[in-house]
């Protein structure tokens, strides 16, 4: 028998998850309600099966994962709680360790199961480039249901807050590393060394110059998401008694690159590095 998993909400990295789950076998749905036309389109699709509702959803699901913005995870689960949920509830999303309790106590407080997941990698929308890390009781079930599509789930052998911290270690370099060369080159276009600069990378470290590009290209139009989630990384290193103020000069960058979000095509490396160095 086929589980029935609820994905909320189908964004870039969740309908690619709900997608995946869809092709391990699982009946997926969502929830049309509230939400946008760039989001409808996507979950249509993937096939997903539009509920209308949030309490029918929470009726009909044996489980929901919630892949949203960290800003978000909490007002989510708080919903999902509302609606006396009494499933397994994963939460996907990037957030410390003691943001993943909290929100555990708010549904396991309604009377369901909590997984804290940490999702790393590209949505999956090819193998092997995608894992869900899961850890707390019901871990193994949950990866059970998930495996067999283009998303990997791993069960951790940890308590609540073991998937969200090494979403958070691996998240503290990839994405700080992204926002520090982002500003490198914004500092070095305002002092005008940015062509010297390239030409010295060239050639005593000559993968960096394609990798600020990339960093441009890859984050711009998502950096309004990346906020939420560097200001969790400042909040678990502080939790956890190492320096993490980088992360909230991470925040920054990201932050003046939001202008980007919806936008057809990122901007230009110096076009974001204006925007940095306003």
């Amino acid at each position: 028998m086929s589980v029935t998993i609820g994905v909320l909400h189908p964004g870039e990295m969740g309908s690619g998850v709900a997608a995946s789950a869809r092709v391990a076998g699982a009946r997926v749905m969502w929830v049309s309600e509230g939400r946008g036309t760039a989001t409808r389109k996507r979950a249509e699709a993937d096939g997903l099966e539009d509920v209308g509702t949030l309490a029918r959803l929470a009726r009909e699901a044996q489980v929901i994962v919630s892949v949203c913005p960290p800003a978000s995870a909490m007002d989510v689960a708080k919903q999902v709680a509302a609606q006396r949920f009494t499933g397994l509830y994963v939460d996907g999303n990037a957030i410390a360790p003691a943001t993943t309790r909290k929100v555990g106590e708010i549904i396991t407080a309604a009377g369901a199961t909590y997984i804290d997941g940490g999702i790393i990698g590209p949505p999956p929308r090819k193998p092997g480039v995608t894992r869900l890390y899961l850890s707390g009781a019901g871990a193994a079930e949950v990866a059970d249901m998930l495996n067999g599509g283009l998303l990997q789930a791993i069960a951790m052998d940890g308590p609540i807050g073991a998937a969200s911290a090494i979403k958070m270690a691996y998240a503290g370099w990839n994405k700080t590393q992204q926002a520090l060369l982002m500003a490198v080159r914004a500092y070095a276009m305002r002092e005008g060394v940015d062509e010297t600069l390239l030409q010295e990378w060239a050639i005593s470290q000559p993968e960096l110059p394609k990798r600020s590009e990339h960093a441009v290209a890859g984050t711009a139009r998502k950096a309004w998401r990346f906020v939420g989630e560097m200001e969790e990384l400042a909040a678990a290193f502080a939790a956890a008694a190492v320096p993490g103020e980088f992360h909230d000069a991470g925040a920054e960058v990201y932050r003046r690159l939001a202008q980007w979000k919806d936008a057809p095509t990122p901007p230009s490396v110096t076009e974001a590095c204006k925007s940095l160095a306003r």
